[in-house]
């Protein structure tokens, strides 16, 4: 139970009981429940969608979009940003973009990629919404958070010390490995399913490849990243769908 609460409350913003005595190992337990938690995040969407029902497409998907947001906190987000910002002003070099990564100021890069995702998530919930297609709220979050899993499975974390080097050092993989593949498989069995995790996992492997090349592994905030990134491309796999 401490490994799910502490997924909670890592993850989003949702209240939970003080969690004493953290040890690494419980970070670590806790990475197995980041789809249970995408899933959580999914089903308030889902029924905060059912509430609102009534009203036209592009406002629900405006005020989906904002409650998502504030479930997590923006933690993905700022992830995303400090990985655009490092990635373009890293040029290449590798301590220069860890470096770039740890300044909390945010240049046009992070603002720029933050508009974008954000606008992309709007645009396709909006023509999900329209259709009535509201599966995709489960969907999303839940493979932004198996995205994690996949990451910390089959990419090195790069920085010593810290939460991040826990959750990775002490994963328990066989058991992740697993509960990626019954995930899989669950995604499959949802409408559509099978080509929102076809475009997770195109964005992941195009994502892993980026982050051997430019620091041989990965940080958290390019865990941030891929969450965003994935549950972007979910949700425009899934509307382009409905568009063709």
């Amino acid at each position: 139970m401490k490994a799910l609460l502490l997924a909670i409350q890592f993850l989003t913003r949702l209240p939970t009981p003080a969690l004493a005595d953290l040890a690494p190992r419980d970070w670590g337990r806790s990475a197995l429940f980041y789809p249970l938690v995408g899933l959580l995040i999914g089903t308030l969407l889902a029924a905060l969608q059912f509430a609102i029902g009534a009203s036209a497409a592009p406002l629900q998907a405006a005020l989906l979009l904002t409650v998502w947001v504030l479930l997590t906190g923006g933690l993905h987000l700022d992830g995303l940003a400090d990985t655009a910002d490092a990635w373009v002003g890293g040029h290449g070099d590798r301590q220069r973009t860890l470096d770039i990564m740890k300044d909390p100021r945010s240049g046009p890069a992070a603002v720029s990629a933050i508009v974008l995702v954000l606008l992309l998530k709007f645009a396709a919930l909006a023509v999900l919404l329209k259709s009535g297609f509201w599966p995709a709220l489960l969907l999303a979050p839940l493979l932004g958070r198996a995205s994690l899993l996949g990451m910390l499975l089959s990419t090195p974390y790069v920085r010593a010390g810290g939460m991040g080097a826990a959750i990775a050092g002490h994963l328990p993989r066989k058991a992740a490995l697993i509960l990626l593949l019954a995930t899989a498989l669950g995604v499959c069995f949802a409408a559509d399913g099978w080509k929102a995790l076809l475009a997770v996992l195109v964005v992941g492997f195009l994502l892993r490849r980026a982050f051997l090349a430019r620091l041989d592994g990965m940080t958290g905030d390019m865990l941030g990243a891929a969450v965003e990134l994935s549950e972007a491309a979910a949700l425009l796999a899934l509307a382009l769908e409905i568009q063709l």
